[in-house]
């Protein structure tokens, strides 16, 4: 199978990011495809299902309404604002087509814990983090979030959400949340020495674990750090913090090397990666695969991590 081939023809979300990232085709080629996000797709249809006041669903986090006993049975719905907005600023939507939208939120969205205001953030990290970037993206005044994550580290160095409930160790998922908002904010304004130490911190945190391994006993933190589902969502693994440092650093630290080598082995001889259990609960649309089968999604994650590493 030609891999490329197969990755290029995707809903425009994922084929612009093929173009750039992978076929190396100049920027005018991958602009244009990112244009039509917008206007067609996953991007438009998602676009499409914003109520009038800004939010998706009714909710911040969760959707109006939402009974939370059923997350037992169900699990995380992820059809309200936040899940939305996320989609929509990883699959390239120009904030252009938000536009007001930030304005909305300030005046309408609430958080579900303690009804705080939605860009002010609230305790978890994860959504703090979340707040972080797509505020940057939209325009909004989140320069006190950013602040936020210095003053609430870890002693080991990374972030926890427990935090609010006595936790004094960082959490992988967490830190890597964090980890991506702090540098989505160097990457917009600079930053501060604070938030640079910071980020700094938290990726020594998760270096001098090779990404996986538990610094006590040297044993993995988990088996699900090498099973990889797309979307994301807050959960971490190896892929995941991979196309992270991808991002944050042109040369590869060599404490990823285990690591890497659990991503290469994921990898099926035909080049791609396979769908794994995904997280379950409510969505707008499907945009990936059902676990098992080859997911688009995974395999431009793993075939550009794998490129940044191999050409180092």
């Amino acid at each position: 199978m030609d891999v490329l081939a197969w990755l290029r023809d995707s809903d425009p979300a994922l084929r612009w990011q093929v173009e750039r990232d992978l076929l190396g085709e100049p920027p005018p080629v991958w602009e244009a495809t990112r244009a039509r996000v917008t206007t067609e797709g996953f991007g438009a249809r998602l676009l499409e299902k914003q109520d009038p006041d800004g939010r998706w669903d009714g909710g911040a986090f969760f959707p109006a309404g939402f009974d939370f006993a059923s997350m037992k049975t169900d699990g995380q719905p992820w059809t309200a604002t936040t899940w939305v907005l996320n989609d929509l600023r990883e699959w390239g939507v120009d904030a252009a087509a938000l536009q007001g939208t930030a304005e909305l939120l300030a005046e309408n969205a609430r958080w579900e814990y303690d009804d705080l205001p939605y860009w002010g953030g609230e305790v978890d990290c994860c959504i703090n983090a979340w707040t972080l970037m797509n505020g940057l993206w939209l325009g909004a005044d989140v320069a006190g979030i950013a602040d936020w994550f210095v003053e609430h580290r870890q002693p080991d160095g990374g972030w926890n959400c427990e935090w609010v409930e006595g936790s004094k160790r960082s959490s992988v998922h967490s830190t890597l949340n964090s980890l991506k908002a702090l540098l989505a904010r160097e990457t917009a304004t600079g930053g501060t020495a604070e938030t640079r130490e910071a980020r700094r911190g938290g990726e020594e945190y998760l270096l001098e674990r090779g990404l996986f391994r538990r610094l006590s006993t040297g044993e993995p933190v988990a088996p699900w750090v090498s099973r990889f589902a797309y979307p994301f969502r807050w959960h971490y693994d190896v892929l995941n913090a991979a196309d992270y440092f991808r991002l944050a650093s042109p040369q590869p630290d060599p404490r990823m090397a285990e690591a890497i080598e659990l991503i290469r082995a994921a990898r099926q001889p035909d080049g791609t990666w396979l769908q794994g259990r995904r997280q379950p609960g409510r969505v707008w649309f499907e945009i990936d695969v059902p676990e098992g089968e080859p997911s688009k999604w995974l395999t431009l994650a793993g075939t550009r991590v794998l490129n940044w590493w191999d050409a180092r």
